[in-house]
């Protein structure tokens, strides 16, 4: 049973990663994760990328407001995140910068 859920997981990773990658696929059909949408995490990628990470913007923190913060702590130590151009500390910072009530206990 842990073995299908690291599965289901991994599959969404790599849905991420494509929609992330790649330009050709319309964001409103991007899968989301952890209640965010695909537009959500399209938004919130130049808060998280180094070396000269923005200011999330309100679409970023609007998305974030509805997250599953549980379930986005899971893909904290996420090998992949690094992979596409995100820094997991950035990403761990963005509740706080978008001053969130609910932030992640991880």
């Amino acid at each position: 049973m842990e073995h299908s859920y690291l599965a289901k997981k991994i599959v969404t990773l790599a849905l991420v990663a494509i929609v992330l990658s790649s330009a050709s696929i319309e964001v409103s059909q991007a899968q989301g994760i952890c209640n965010v949408s695909g537009e959500g995490l399209m938004s919130c990628k130049p808060s998280v990328t180094p070396p000269n990470p923005t200011a999330p913007t309100a679409q970023c923190c609007s998305a974030l407001a509805h997250a599953d913060m549980g379930c986005l702590c899971t893909y904290k130590n996420s090998p992949l995140l690094p992979s596409l151009g995100i820094d997991p500390r950035l990403a761990m910072q963005l509740p706080e910068r978008c001053k969130l009530p609910t932030r992640p206990r991880c």
